[in-house]
């Protein structure tokens, strides 16, 4: 048997996909007749089928049978997939560099924080200042 690839959750998701994956988050598992029942706008079961397939073939989805059905759930937890995929982006747009990245969400939406927010972001940066930056 060939050992499967490692997971490549730094593929792109299309906008269903991460509708899909919102779904799957939310309720934990479920069939592809309760994501197509939790999706916006009209999609046919075989459409939600082959998505629910080709987010499992880039590694977002594992499913479980049960009986005559499959039951889809997500392949790993939320965070972990939120920090996989956070990475990427920071290592696609901004050279790897955290300073770059906090900069742009602050350049852009800096004037929309709130006191609290700007509070708790720089306890966070004290943590990590005293953690040593790890």
């Amino acid at each position: 048997m060939t050992p499967k690839p490692p997971l490549q959750l730094h593929t792109a998701l299309t906008r269903r996909e991460r509708q899909i994956m919102d779904i799957l988050f939310r309720l934990g598992r479920a069939t592809a007749a309760e994501v197509m029942d939790a999706l916006p706008g009209n999609s046919s079961y075989s459409t939600v089928r082959t998505q629910l397939r080709v987010l499992e073939e880039k590694g977002h989805v594992r499913h479980e049978d049960d009986g005559v059905r499959f039951v889809y759930l997500p392949a790993l937890a939320r965070h972990t997939a939120r920090k996989s995929a956070l990475r990427h982006v920071v290592e696609t747009f901004f050279e790897g560099s955290a300073e770059k990245a906090v900069a742009a969400l602050l350049g852009g939406e800096g004037a929309r924080l709130t006191d609290d927010q700007i509070d708790r972001i720089a306890e966070m940066i004290a943590k990590a200042r005293k953690e040593g930056g790890k």
